[in-house]
């Protein structure tokens, strides 16, 4: 393969509007090719950032058991980002079962336990295999069963035109490019991420990447949570994360507007700057608050640790059930006798003590079927 000349941020043009039938589409410019800039800014946030995302990682060494909290950062990441298409389910709401929700939420909550199989499942197939578009489409067929979507072909890129915003092609806020373009795109983005011949620091690279993902769209329905999780995946399979620890779609929901807007300024302006400094600010305050949230995990699993010890002979099964809680912060007494393999009034019995420690709330209000939450655990994590 010739070499091509590395671009200039500074003199990047983002592609072309191509005349189709009674519409225009963009066809942005392919992207596998060595990166260059001029403003000093972008080699400071670069450095915040990449320092940011070290720190962070570092805590996932430090953290006992630290897979027990992954998995409230990734049910976070799925209803935050689920949230910015358009679901309700709440923090809360989504660590609980389909069968304790009100029928009305449960479509909402199914996008989001989807979200959760999908982060897993991949995770899981980057210890085998790289970073790949088969991968992201077998991870989009995960996110799209039983779902609105279901029929906009799972797990395949698109053979038909979409577009952004709008009730159809002609009053569209955006259209991406024709179908016929969208394999090739795909494969000089996969090309991009694996290319060693080139020097462009890894995230660089991935904000580059989720730029140009979201520009080709090449699903029918899920590009945006698709295209974010495609920034978490990128950093463990490059190694600058050892667990999925990083997800910038609450950052990117507390400044949708800006998000939007500075996706659309590279498409319209040529503004590439503007962008790659908005996703390393995002990096740099997620990886920090990421931190936090890691610092204030230890703290309350310590005064956990201390609360169980003086609990006699519950503390053993108490200590067990407090490891499934931060796996997932709900739980009822059924559960909880399962769990253990204890009957019901011992389970009963437990939880209320944990009830009157302040570690479950009671939230249905209900004699029978009732629900408790880790309530603390859970508001570490945010709404």
């Amino acid at each position: 393969m010739m070499r091509q000349e590395p671009i200039k941020f500074e003199a990047f043009s983002a592609g072309e509007w191509i005349q189709q039938y009674q519409y225009k589409s963009f066809a942005p410019t392919l992207i596998n090719r060595e990166w260059l800039w001029q403003d000093p800014v972008i080699n400071t946030l670069l450095e915040k950032a990449s320092r940011a995302l070290a720190e962070l990682d570092a805590f996932t060494l430090i953290v006992p058991d630290v897979d027990l909290f992954i998995q409230m950062h990734i049910t976070k990441e799925a209803n935050t980002s689920s949230r910015i298409e358009g679901t309700q389910t709440q923090m809360d709401e989504a660590v609980m079962e389909a069968a304790q929700l009100a029928p009305e939420k449960r479509d909402d909550w199914t996008e989001v336990r989807n979200y959760v199989q999908a982060i897993n499942d991949a995770i899981a197939e980057l210890e085998t295999l790289p970073l790949s578009n088969r991968l992201l489409k077998h991870t989009h067929a995960i996110l799209m069963q039983g779902v609105r979507g279901e029929n906009k072909t799972p797990g395949e890129f698109r053979t038909s035109q979409n577009w952004i915003g709008g009730s159809g092609l002609n009053d569209a806020a955006f259209v991406p490019p024709h179908q016929d373009l969208v394999l090739d795109l795909m494969s000089d983005l996969e090309q991009f991420w694996h290319n060693e011949n080139i020097n462009v620091p890894q995230l660089i690279r991935i904000a580059l990447s989720h730029y140009q993902f979201e520009t080709i769209h090449p699903f029918l329905d899920g590009n945006g949570r698709i295209g974010r999780l495609l920034i978490t995946l990128y950093l463990v399979d490059k190694g600058l994360l050892r667990k999925p620890s990083l997800y910038l779609s609450d950052f990117f929901e507390r400044n949708r507007s800006s998000y939007y807007d500075a996706l659309t300024r590279v498409r319209e302006s040529n503004d590439l700057i503007h962008w790659v400094k908005f996703f390393l600010s995002a990096v740099i305050e997620t990886a920090s608050k990421g931190k936090e949230t890691f610092q204030s995990i230890l703290r309350l699993r310590q005064e956990m640790d201390t609360l169980v010890l003086g609990m006699g002979r519950r503390a053993e099964n108490a200590q067990q059930l407090l490891s499934q809680l931060y796996k997932r912060p709900s739980t009822t007494v059924h559960d909880v006798s399962e769990l253990l393999g204890i009957s019901s009034t011992a389970a009963t019995n437990l939880i209320k003590q944990l009830q009157s420690d302040g570690v479950l709330r009671e939230i249905t209000g209900y004699q029978r079927n009732r629900v408790y939450l880790f309530e603390r655990y859970i508001t570490l994590f945010g709404t």
